[in-house]
């Protein structure tokens, strides 16, 4: 038990799970995570290196790993995610670098592209919920005037939510009636919405996905590579 523990392999596997747990734990409840949590956490990378076998092998797997780092500062300066999704990439990186328990093939950006795979979910329980809700006779378009193409696209974008929160408005007002707007939500600019009765697109917090991204890592693999390979 003891020497599971103690063994560097899973101490870098627990370390990550432990990081990954507070971020998404803190961003869920409070949109917002400081940055000292990945200090620590790069500081414990760093810790863990002299505790290594093969520090130069280390040096270079964590190297390779980084190869991350400027895919991940450039999504964040399109917008796509926070500058602490970026960083939450990075520091994982360096604190488990291409770690799986599976034994299948994995490489630097597996965990992003994992999670770009599972950041499609809502779209399907977006669309349950509209259907749910037209099956109840709610007239969720409302008030709209737009195309049959757009009313199906927003089954799948988004919801009409009575009291939203922590989601970005997708609709407008042009003229006297309501339109859908499809436009790209900048994820560190723009506000959340708060206006009642509004169609809207969840505002995830994008580490949930870096976290189920990593964990699909650990214990399945590349979803990317698996699926090619299928």
């Amino acid at each position: 038990m003891f020497e599971f523990l103690f063994d560097i392999y899973n101490i870098r596997i627990i370390s990550a799970l432990v990081m990954l747990s507070i971020a998404t734990t803190i961003d869920i409840w409070k949109r917002e995570i400081n940055d000292i949590l990945w200090i620590v956490f790069g500081a414990i990378s760093i810790v863990l290196l002299f505790f290594e076998p093969n520090i130069a092998n280390s040096i270079i797997n964590i190297g390779i790993s980084l190869i991350v780092a400027p895919i991940a500062l450039l999504i964040w300066r399109i917008g796509i995610f926070g500058g602490a999704d970026a960083l939450g990439l990075i520091v994982l990186a360096a604190l488990a670098p291409q770690i799986s328990l599976s034994g299948n093939a994995i490489t630097p950006l597996t965990t992003l592209t994992n999670a770009v795979i599972i950041s499609v979910a809502p779209i399907f329980l977006n669309l349950f919920r509209n259907l749910l809700a037209i099956s109840r006779h709610r007239n969720i378009f409302d008030g709209f005037e737009e195309t049959r193409l757009k009313k199906i696209s927003a089954l799948f974008f988004g919801y009409r939510a009575k009291n939203p929160k922590y989601s970005f408005s997708i609709e407008k007002i042009e003229g006297n009636h309501k339109k859908l707007d499809f436009s790209f939500h900048h994820a560190e600019n723009t506000e959340f919405c708060d206006k009642p009765d509004t169609w809207v697109t969840p505002g995830t917090p994008y580490i949930l996905y870096i976290t189920a991204g990593f964990v699909v890592q650990l214990l399945f693999g590349d979803i990317v590579y698996r699926i090619g390979n299928f």
